[in-house]
């Protein structure tokens, strides 16, 4: 049972370890943290959706608000400087990056949701990995949706949930880590 304990307790410390190095390469701009826009309740947008109003979409609700806010303090405790963030066109990812409050918001076209043939999941995600083809000088933020998430890494991620990935982009991306609110 002791060996079982030691085990498992070594498997937390290499966790850790990685995730310490995924952040450390995210400070340096070796990496890019992907995040699934907050809570907006819902799958899709209703009928009628129009990308200039946010009445047509499915926006965030309180708690994706909070999650929002949680994201920008957890950043800023990993770093203090310039960080460089990247929006879907989308409301509810405009809004999850405004509510981070850690850098100004640059929509990015190649982050807009292709759900329902909204758009086309291959010239984004191709889009996507020329953009991203070389490391930063900062770390970057990406917030975007489901699909273009899991059309990049395979993970399908919950709300709020986010990768770090590393730069140059690849496809599929190589994952340094799985980050969510929850873990420090």
């Amino acid at each position: 049972m002791r060996s079982l304990f030691c085990c498992w307790l070594l498997l937390i410390s290499a966790a850790a370890v990685a995730d310490d190095a995924a952040w450390q390469a995210w400070r340096e701009g070796k990496a890019v943290l992907m995040l699934r826009h907050a809570l907006a309740p819902g799958t899709g947008d209703p009928a009628g959706f129009q990308l200039q109003d946010c009445q047509t979409q499915r926006n965030l609700n309180q708690q994706g608000r909070q999650q929002a806010k949680a994201w920008g303090q957890k950043l800023r405790q990993h770093y203090s400087g310039d960080i460089r963030l990247y929006s879907s066109q989308w409301c509810r990812c405009l809004e999850t990056a405004q509510l981070m409050a850690i850098a100004p918001v640059q929509p990015l076209p190649a982050l807009n949701s292709f759900f329902a043939g909204r758009g086309d999941g291959q010239q984004q995600t191709q889009a996507l990995l020329d953009y991203f083809a070389k490391p930063g000088e900062m770390p970057l933020v990406l917030v975007s949706h489901q699909v273009n998430f899991t059309a990049l890494t395979g993970i399908f991620p919950q709300s709020a949930a986010g990768a770090i990935l590393a730069l140059p982009l690849t496809q599929p991306a190589k994952v340094l880590a799985s980050v969510s609110l929850d873990e420090r």
